[in-house]
């Protein structure tokens, strides 16, 4: 157990945890814009920037990336922060000024206008959609491409992806929602990735859903809790778990209880 300090509250917690974590159990709120529980910390956005003060020396670093240690004093709403967070903000709403997530932070934050050339992008380069789709998906689809500010997020040489199975966990992981999926028909178009992938039809009401890709990637993975998505679609696969419900309710029903 590690013993630390934040905000003038003490408190004791399991070793390896982030300051991040340690303050969300807290109830205290830290901004973020990159960081999601199921991938790994990355520390793009800066958002949540604290102080942190460890033998002595004080300076500021990413809560999501750095772990508790013992005896450290943080402080997460201090002047010093909150300059650093409102500059962090007034840089990312110069580059996404159309992005609600950001224009509500930087309200949030006081801050009006940037004071930077304003862009047009959706993107921040937060890198959730990559690290979803190496560590939780282990497709390796899309990645980082050059550096400074041409660095963006695309597939290899920018064409249709040979491992995207178009599952869609990047749009549901991205916070500017810069990533949209449209669903036409028989495919399943991704244009931010350059990617169209066949869908698979139902058997029961022959509507189209899941990409075949997403489906062979569930067969390889030998899925057995999910595979009635191999041959329905989500409405059907509800019918079909409500009937079975019924069944069950009904059965139990003509037992009789002594």
């Amino acid at each position: 157990m590690v013993k630390l300090t934040i905000n003038g509250q003490e408190v004791e917690v399991e070793e390896g945890l982030s300051i991040l974590e340690v303050a969300s159990r807290m109830g205290i709120k830290i901004p973020t814009l990159c960081y999601h529980p199921a991938v790994s910390a990355y520390g793009a956005c800066r958002l949540c920037t604290v102080e942190v003060n460890e033998g002595g020396l004080s300076r500021l670093t990413t809560s999501c990336t750095y772990s508790v240690k013992e005896g450290i004093k943080v402080k997460t709403d201090s002047e010093k922060v909150k300059k650093a967070r409102r500059l962090i903000i007034e840089m990312l709403l110069a580059r996404s000024p159309n992005v609600k997530v950001i224009q509500d932070l930087a309200k949030e934050m006081g801050v009006k206008k940037a004071r930077f050339p304003q862009e047009e992008e959706d993107c921040i380069l937060c890198g959730l959609c990559v690290r979803v789709c190496k560590e939780v998906i282990g497709a390796n689809a899309v990645g980082f491409a050059n550096r400074g500010a041409k660095r963006k997020v695309t597939t290899p040489f920018e064409i249709q992806s040979d491992t995207c199975i178009g599952c869609g966990a990047c749009a549901v992981v991205c916070p500017t929602q810069a990533i949209k999926i449209e669903d036409i028909e028989d495919k399943r178009e991704i244009d931010v990735w350059h990617t169209e992938l066949k869908r698979a039809k139902c058997e029961r009401c022959g509507r189209y859903f899941f990409p075949e890709a997403t489906i062979d990637y569930v067969k390889r993975k030998d899925l057995e809790k999910v595979k009635d998505l191999l041959r329905l679609c989500p409405e059907c696969r509800r019918d079909t778990l409500i009937n079975k419900l019924n069944k069950i309710r009904y059965k139990s029903n003509l037992i009789k209880v002594p």
